[in-house]
């Protein structure tokens, strides 16, 4: 707001028959489109980085669920229901196939009730991982949750 101000200054000084008030409504006008967007950048941020958070959570889960059992999509898409995510198949398969080709999970193509369906079962690459996630998933509650840490 300073840097407006000075520029309506250095303008009313330097040219007499410049409409100020025009001037002034102008940079005010310019400032506070720049204050809008970046508001609309930081909001973006903050949720590209809540949704990259949430799907690392996903991620884990489906290690998680993997080790225990064969799992499937639309049963995936009902038990991460449970714990609060709205997941649709458009996110939830690229997730399985990007972590299948990542050596994390194996996919067998299964007929039941007639039908194909996918499941996935977890490999010993997805299970080292699931237990590295394990150790600093105990680390960040011990220092977030309970307030162990040293801030």
């Amino acid at each position: 707001m300073l840097y407006i101000l000075h520029s309506v200054i250095f303008i009313t000084n330097h040219y007499e028959d410049v409409n100020k008030s025009l001037i002034l409504f102008f940079l005010v006008d310019i400032y506070i489109d720049i204050r809008y967007f970046v508001w609309i950048f930081i909001e973006e941020d903050k949720t590209i980085m809540l949704r990259d958070v949430h799907l690392a959570f996903i991620k884990v889960h489906i290690l998680y669920y993997a080790a225990k059992e064969d799992v499937f999509g639309i049963g995936l898409i009902e038990e991460l229901g449970r714990h609060g995510y709205k997941l649709s198949p458009g996110t939830l398969y690229p997730t399985l196939a990007k972590m299948q080709q990542s050596g994390l999970l194996t996919c067998e193509c299964r007929t039941v009730q007639h039908k194909q369906r996918k499941y996935y079962k977890i490999t010993r690459a997805g299970l080292e991982l699931l237990n590295d996630v394990k150790v600093k998933l105990k680390e960040l509650y011990e220092e977030v949750i309970k307030g162990k840490g040293n801030c």
